[in-house]
């Protein structure tokens, strides 16, 4: 691979790192932060949710700043804000800081599952684009698997009422890295062209590798002036907008995100009482990372679509019964290999399908605000499972599950009716008309 291409996808896929990591690290803060600023069980949600609203404003709000000064700039500031918002949960005076600091730093997850994806899918070859971009998601759940490790680790350090705060401070140091590497990287080319950058576009593609940079940015103009003005609309790009906020909203109806959340809760009405969470948290985050991994290995072969049916019929099954377990009250021993079989089947197909499907079926000139439009979808629907999955498993364990597999039995019929593929194409053909 090319040396700036590689180094290119490879602080792109840092984003991604960035983006697991401070999802979960969290998971391992709960019961310091709890004693600290003496909360309750509502004071403990607020805190948790805090960083995921501001997630969902993150997603919303980069699109447009992302296509004005570009995807490499964009990110400069969002690194700044992971480095900002770690020192400042380290340091946290009081429990209003810290909430502070937390929306600032899904504000920074936010803005990173839009523009990160974008970065690499302008620079990537069409060939490979998929296993490139796909690396922001390996990075994703790479930072998770990391996360939970860190825990593990400063909690072996034995720092008193400091270690919550060093769980969260850790964070500033990749984040740091990040914003240190982002100066060694170029503008994408195709965002330099849609500025009219030309002789930096050209000087660009030719770093990148590109036999004929010339007849290459000429396809960047003629796409350009195809797709015309750059503003996001409903009556413009209806098909890649739907395509965006149907595979965001499934990704979630899935429940991962809620399972990844409540996990120790699931295992413990199972009956895991006795089971170490940080294993169960281990195990689970590194099936992740395993079949996310052997995703991209085929992801451009097989192509999106085959892998998003292959995941449906998968995770219909497994979520299906997990259902079977709490309803019936039998096959406990079950629920562990259920629970890694959803995960494989999730990383697997939309875990590694969802980013850079987004970021291929929008036109470069509003392509960051396309990204947005999946990016926030996906945070919402989020927010709405991860608050009403507590008051729904209260009232039935297995009823979640029902739903989540009843959802991924839908999902097969729409990508089978209604999903392009879009494996081997060009951006600038894809943007032109699916």
């Amino acid at each position: 691979m090319n040396a700036t291409l590689a180094r290119g996808v490879a602080v792109g896929a840092l984003a991604g790192l960035l983006f697991g990591f401070d999802t979960a690290v969290i998971a391992g803060t709960t019961a310091g932060v709890r004693q600290a600023f003496s909360l309750d069980a509502a004071g403990v949600g607020v805190t948790v949710s805090s960083a995921l609203w501001g997630t969902l404003a993150g997603a919303l709000l980069a699109g447009k700043p992302g296509d004005r000064f570009g995807a490499r700039v964009s990110l400069q500031a969002i690194a700044l804000l992971y480095v900002v918002s770690g020192l400042g949960c380290l340091l946290a005076w009081d429990w209003g800081a810290l909430l502070l600091f937390r929306v600032m730093a899904g504000l920074a997850v936010g803005a990173s599952s839009v523009l990160a994806p974008v970065y690499i899918a302008e620079i990537a070859p069409a060939e490979k684009r998929g296993a490139l971009v796909g690396a922001f998601q390996l990075n994703v759940v790479l930072g998770i698997l990391v996360a939970y490790l860190s825990n593990f680790w400063v909690s072996s350090l034995d720092l008193g009422d400091w270690e919550w705060r060093v769980k969260f401070g850790v964070t500033a140091a990749p984040a740091l890295l990040l914003l240190l590497l982002l100066f060694t990287i170029p503008d994408s080319p195709r965002w330099l062209a849609a500025k009219r950058r030309d002789d930096e576009a050209l000087d660009v593609l030719g770093r990148l590798g590109i036999a004929d940079p010339k007849a290459e940015l000429a396809s960047f103009h003629r796409a350009d002036d195809t797709t015309g003005e750059a503003k996001l609309s409903w009556r413009r790009h209806r098909k890649p907008m739907l395509l965006a906020i149907t595979i965001a909203a499934f990704n979630q109806l899935s429940g991962i995100n809620a399972i990844l959340y409540y996990l120790n809760d699931i295992f413990a009405a199972a009956g895991f009482d006795n089971v170490s969470a940080d294993k169960q948290a281990i195990v689970i985050g590194a099936a992740n990372l395993f079949f996310t991994a052997l995703a991209l290995t085929v992801i451009d072969r097989l192509g999106r679509r085959t892998l998003l049916l292959i995941g449906s019929v998968g995770l219909t099954a497994t979520l299906a019964g997990t259902a079977a377990v709490f309803l019936s009250g039998v096959g406990e021993e079950w629920l562990l290999w259920l629970l890694v079989g959803f995960i494989a089947f999730f990383a697997f197909s939309q875990g590694a399908v969802i980013w850079v499907y987004v970021s291929e079926i929008f036109p470069t000139e509003v392509r960051a605000r396309g990204q947005a439009l999946g990016s926030s979808t996906h945070w919402a629907v989020d927010a709405v499972i991860a608050t009403g999955f507590p008051l729904v498993a209260a009232a039935s364990r297995g009823a979640p599950f029902v739903v989540f597999a009843a959802m991924m039995a839908a999902q097969f019929v729409v990508v089978l009716l209604f999903f392009p593929e879009t494996k081997g194409k060009s951006l600038e053909r894809l943007g032109s008309g699916l």
